[in-house]
């Protein structure tokens, strides 16, 4: 039996007439045309998930990168924090509320000689140790 495309040949519509050949008029359209009407059965089976809402995305005034203090820029600030008064001196000794001055995190790099109390929503491990032993201590809110 003479296949359909050997049939057709020398036929200029091969059958469709004169307008609904044209294109991709057999397939049902080009590419992901009709997926929401004739080919919808398909999308259903082999593309779920084709339509509708994926995923959510955060609104970025929510987002917030925590900002970090080394313990060694800490120190120089120090005079910095007093004049904005987010340090000051109680019975002798130095509290600096490094929550209040916008930092989230105390992390160590280098050292600290002055004895501190600090006061801070995070700090690592090492940053208290070098703290305490510089004679101060760390508060965590």
């Amino acid at each position: 039996m003479v296949s359909r495309t050997n049939k057709f040949r020398g036929s200029r519509t091969h059958g469709r007439g004169k307008k609904s050949g044209r294109g991709a008029g057999i397939h049902g359209g080009r590419g992901n045309a009709g997926l929401h009407k004739h080919k919808f059965m398909h999308t259903l089976k082999f593309d779920p998930g084709h339509f509708g809402p994926r995923g959510f995305k955060r609104p970025l005034k929510m987002l917030r990168e925590k900002t970090e203090i080394t313990v060694s820029s800490l120190e120089t600030a120090i005079p910095s924090l007093m004049s904005r008064g987010y340090a000051k001196n109680e019975e002798g000794r130095l509290i600096v509320d490094l929550q209040a001055a916008g930092y989230d995190k105390l992390v160590a790099k280098g050292a600290i000689s002055t004895p501190v109390h600090v006061i801070v929503a995070g700090a690592s491990a090492r940053a208290k140790e070098l703290v305490e032993k510089a004679g101060g201590s760390v508060m965590l809110k």
